[in-house]
């Protein structure tokens, strides 16, 4: 429900200085006589969070990592708050009626929650907040009522072909995966690919971490556990393809054998409008770019196990339940941040998940210090097997 005190839908952006945040102000940017800025946060990018604040007339923002704070005057014209109490500080203001989650990484989950505890709409980009406390979420969206609107372009596909009345008709989930740069690459020859080479997607603009986990197809297996909690939908029947294209989005098979679909360029603005607007649809003509004449043929194909083996491991965590996502997130995040240090080879990122898994049980998952421990147990054992792996 929109705030009675105006008459424009009141947004706030965590995790404004990254890549779908940025869209997200471009899209809101766009279409300023329906929504408006309330605030803004960052983890510790300072001078482009105090501008993105000054250029679209936001006073208050929220710097999650209070250490990046050494010069407080830049940001003196501006109400600033720190860490998790800033951001759910934020959420929870009156003028706010729906937030964009889109804090990288398994450090988004506590905002999630703050949200939907706040009674807000939110509009998830983070999958790791399901990915780590899939149960948590649940249960808060029971107690408080709560509504989520997927922002991940597959997980936007499929909400958009179905209705909630339909989830008990559903037969199967099938998520397509852009391939990333190395799906036709023979697996001995991952060992010699470059970082510039692995951040260079061939159809999606996305942040470093992102990317790179695109190109290990880590990304898939995290939004299949994704989709298991945002649609209720057994593992048994939720897949993914490869789809070099990156033009449907995703499929949706029904139980009487109708398979729905949605189309689109590959940009993330469209799903932004689509969480934001929700359930309206506002016309954007800097998005109505299909041609469907122009298109060269669309191609599907299996995902190759010994090529991707981060997506096999991934799924298995989901499957695993418990602690076991939560794990799997942790070590590939650290893995991932050491590649892009040149601290390890691409090849080795599967590497340091699977010796991180092997070293922890899996525990059930209660509250959410029992995400939290496993959390920082994995990502203590993956900056270990990092150690071993330079030494």
């Amino acid at each position: 429900m929109v705030s009675k005190k105006k008459d424009k839908i009141g947004v706030v952006i965590l995790g404004s200085t990254g890549s779908i945040g940025q869209s997200t102000l471009s899209v809101v940017e766009r279409h300023s006589d329906l929504f408006r800025i309330v605030a803004l946060s960052a983890n510790r990018s300072i001078d482009l969070l105090a501008a993105q604040a000054h250029k679209h007339s936001v006073t208050k923002i929220v710097v999650a990592d209070a250490s990046a704070i050494k010069d407080k005057e830049e940001l003196s014209s501006l109400e600033w708050k720190t860490g998790v109490d800033g951001i759910a500080e934020v959420v929870a203001d009156p003028e706010v009626d729906i937030v964009v989650n889109a804090i990288v990484g398994a450090a988004g989950l506590q905002a999630t929650l703050s949200t939907i505890e706040a009674g807000k709409k939110l509009a998830l980009a983070n999958k790791e907040s399901l990915v780590v406390g899939g149960p948590l979420v649940l249960e808060s969206l029971r107690k408080c009522d709560g509504e989520i609107i997927p922002i991940d372009s597959e997980h936007s596909a499929i909400y958009q072909c179905i209705k909630k009345e339909e989830l008990r008709t559903l037969s199967r989930l099938i998520l397509t995966a852009s391939g990333g740069p190395f799906f036709n690459l023979p697996p001995e020859q991952l060992e010699s690919v470059t970082l510039q080479q692995a951040l260079k997607h061939p159809t999606w603009e996305m942040g470093q971490k992102v990317t790179i986990d695109s190109a290990t197809l880590a990304n898939k297996a995290l939004e299949i556990i994704e989709a298991h909690f945002l649609f209720g939908t057994e593992y048994e029947s939720i897949s993914a393809v490869i789809h070099p294209q990156s033009i449907v989005h995703s499929f949706v098979e029904f139980i009487d054998g109708s398979v729905l679909a949605q189309l689109g360029s590959p940009t993330m603005e469209l799903p932004i409008l689509y969480a934001l607007a929700h359930p309206k649809r506002v016309a954007d003509s800097a998005l109505r770019t299909f041609e469907p004449a122009s298109l060269s043929s669309l191609e599907f194909e299996s995902i190759d196990e010994d090529r991707f083996p981060m997506f096999w491991a991934g799924v298995q965590a989901g499957r695993q339940g418990g602690t076991a996502p939560a794990i799997f997130n942790a070590s590939n995040e650290i893995a991932v941040e050491a590649f892009l240090k040149r601290q390890i080879k691409f090849s080795e990122i599967p590497m340091v998940v699977d010796k991180t898994s092997m070293s922890l049980g899996v525990d059930e998952v209660d509250s959410l210090k029992d995400i939290v421990v496993a959390d920082e147990s994995a990502r203590e054992v993956s900056g270990e097997v990092v150690q071993s792996i330079r030494s």
